[in-house]
């Protein structure tokens, strides 16, 4: 890539003014610990400039958080579009969800499977959804239950569909997992536990599965107002996305943590589908605003795609770094890159050195 003077002057501003920052601090702290930690009182310091200078340093801090964020990740990097395999007979995408290992799960409006797709974005298998009875179905929500199933939302019959391929019929079958008012999201929590979306009650419900796929410690959490979408976070709790609402975190105790709006002081106007990377930043696509904006742990929000979408409805985070948009505008799956390389590298601390390949490999 060419980089202009212009852009290279800038990139020393920054660094220089980083480099300030921390040299300046490092000295303020070798000079104040030793006066502070031996000697009585605190000279002629005031609680105001104490109280001064702890919001300048939040300020800071949030500016540095930004700056990193900014330069870590991207927007409107449209990398490729998918073409929803039932876009011509069924309509648009219902539910997408992305396993770690990089296989795309779709649900079609009227289609009466499940589509995985590989990473080109190419299906390799279909399942019908189809019971023993000969029954069939059409899923919503979908998602992979820690055990590998697939688990989807039946909001016709009301009910949820766990795929068991573990089972005596050689091509699997589709076991029914209670009954509910209107499922629509599904998602499965970090310890296993599924959560069910309950459109028209305005519940989250939650449940274990055991070996004969019974639901085990079933209860419900209340007080929605038109739940639609779920994601888990990584550290152990749940996100809610509302309708013409917002968009609210639990956390591993099923306890009311905040809502993004309080959290990040931002206003949606739609919020539908939602997930959350490795690193916990959350994903949000706005159907109204035909947006998708990323909140991070720390820092302000970022808007990861701001053009190109007519009505977005569902994400979903690869385990590459990409982000995979389900436009109902379209009726297509469009993906973006939304970080710079590496993804995801263990060797370094996520966020902080962007640039950084280990053992000498090409991120």
């Amino acid at each position: 890539m060419d980089y202009t003077l212009e852009d290279t002057q800038r990139k020393e501003k920054l660094l220089k003014t980083v480099y300030t920052l921390q040299v300046k601090s490092d000295s303020t702290f070798q000079k104040a610990s030793p006066l502070l930690t031996n000697h009585p009182g605190m000279g002629m310091v005031t609680d105001h400039q104490v109280h001064q200078l702890v919001e300048k340093a939040r300020v800071i801090c949030h500016d540095l958080d930004n700056i990193k964020n900014h330069l870590y990740y991207r927007q409107d990097d449209l990398v490729r579009r998918m073409s929803n395999p039932n876009r011509n007979h069924y309509g648009a995408v219902s539910g997408i969800h992305c396993s770690p290992d990089g296989v795309v799960y779709l649900t079609t409006e009227n289609a009466p499977r499940v589509d995985l797709l590989n990473r080109s974005g190419q299906v390799f298998r279909s399942i019908p959804c189809v019971e023993w009875k000969k029954e069939v179905f059409l899923p919503e929500g979908v998602a992979i239950t820690r055990a590998g199933m697939v688990a989807v939302t039946d909001m016709l019959n009301g009910t949820v569909h766990v795929f068991n391929d573990r089972s005596m019929f050689s091509k699997g079958e589709w076991v029914r997992i209670g009954r509910f008012c209107s499922p629509r999201g599904i998602a499965v929590e970090v310890s296993g536990r599924i959560l069910v979306a309950d459109y028209t009650e305005g519940k989250v419900h939650v449940f274990a599965l055991d070996r004969a796929f019974k639901m085990q410690n079933a209860h419900s959490i209340t007080n929605f107002s038109g739940p639609r979408y779920l994601c888990s976070l990584p550290d152990g709790g749940f996100a809610v996305s509302e309708e013409c609402g917002g968009v609210k975190l639990y956390d591993s105790s099923h306890k009311l943590v905040s809502s993004i709006s309080t959290k990040y002081g931002h206003q949606f106007g739609n919020p539908a589908g939602l997930c959350a990377d490795k690193e916990g930043n959350m994903i949000v696509a706005d159907e109204q605003r035909q947006n998708v904006h990323l909140f991070p742990q720390n820092g302000s929000p970022i808007c990861l795609v701001s053009k190109g979408l007519l009505r977005p409805t569902g994400v979903a985070c690869a385990p590459d770094g990409s982000l995979f948009v389900t436009d109902s505008g379209d009726k297509d799956i469009k993906v973006f890159k939304y970080r710079v390389r590496p993804h995801y590298n263990p060797d370094i601390i996520p966020g902080d050195n962007p640039s950084y390949s280990p053992r000498g490999k090409a991120g």
